[in-house]
């Protein structure tokens, strides 16, 4: 088994090269920070549909399927152009369709993320969120869920709230299994420092908490723009850096940002077979 890891400010994934077709029990083994080269995915690269140049299957660090991920497409869109020579444009194919990928002369890449929903069977959640009060473990919340191929939650405070001395991480457990999101959801939580400039801290469903995340940025824009606290354009800081996100008029939403390689591993069997 062949993998190439890179991360997207920090948020790492690893690409399966060659080798057998990942399981559940692979991927869980595979991102095993203790034990295996550790991350949080797994990208697998799957024959292409008929409106993609090649398919993907993004794996979560706990053997579960994400429909998608802003990040993980980024790094494979890179590594599908610096490892198997393919245009620097092109589309991969998700569960819910393919989106257009660019790779910059400068190593970044943008990824046209497709256009954003708060209808709640969309998201989906049980109700609509909009801006909307959230009981969560006897704390209030102010809560906006988002759709955009996978479902995202928001959470909102104020520009002097210090993100880190909230119990965020106990929150965003709570939220990603709670009984609103029937597909478990990603928790955002986050403010706005300027009109285009937002501050996230990212509880990523079947990871956990993660330096960063494309499709979490997104969400965090969206809740901006739909909160009328920030720009269509903005940049949003999270502990990993910085990804730039606009939100055009009909929803359609573009991300862009960097992707560093860390290395490849070579493995004769997976973590803990032996």
């Amino acid at each position: 088994m062949r993998l190439l890891k890179s991360h997207g400010l920090g948020n790492d994934y690893l690409v399966l090269m060659s080798g057998e077709p990942m399981s559940p029990e692979g991927a869980r083994a595979l991102c095993d920070r203790h034990r295996g080269p550790g991350g949080d995915g797994i990208l697998q690269a799957l024959p292409p549909s008929a409106d993609a140049d090649i398919d993907l299957c993004i794996w979560n660090p706990d053997g579960s399927i994400a429909e998608k991920s802003g990040n993980g497409l980024r790094i494979f869109a890179r590594y599908l152009v610096d490892h198997l020579g393919m245009p620097r444009v092109h589309h991969i194919g998700l569960p819910g369709g393919s989106c257009r990928a660019e790779v910059h002369p400068d190593g970044d890449v943008t990824v046209a993320m497709g256009r954003y929903t708060t209808e709640p069977a969309e998201v989906p959640v049980q109700r609509r969120l909009i801006d909307a009060d959230v009981q969560v473990e006897g704390d209030l919340l102010r809560c906006t869920a988002v759709g955009l191929g996978n479902p995202h939650c928001v959470v909102w405070f104020d520009q002097h709230t210090l993100l880190d001395r909230l119990p965020w991480r106990r929150w965003g457990a709570t939220l990603e299994t709670s009984g609103l999101f029937p597909n478990r959801t990603n928790v955002q939580f986050a403010h706005a420092l300027s009109r285009d400039l937002l501050e996230a801290r990212v509880w990523e469903r079947g990871a956990g908490e993660t330096q960063a995340s494309g499709s979490s940025a997104c969400a965090v824009a969206i809740a901006g723009l739909l909160r009328e606290e920030s720009g269509a354009r903005v940049q949003v800081q999270m502990p990993g850096g910085r990804l730039a996100v606009d939100v055009s008029a009909d929803g359609s939403v573009t991300l862009r940002g960097p992707v560093e390689e860390v290395g490849i591993f070579d493995l004769s069997s997976l973590p803990g077979s032996r």
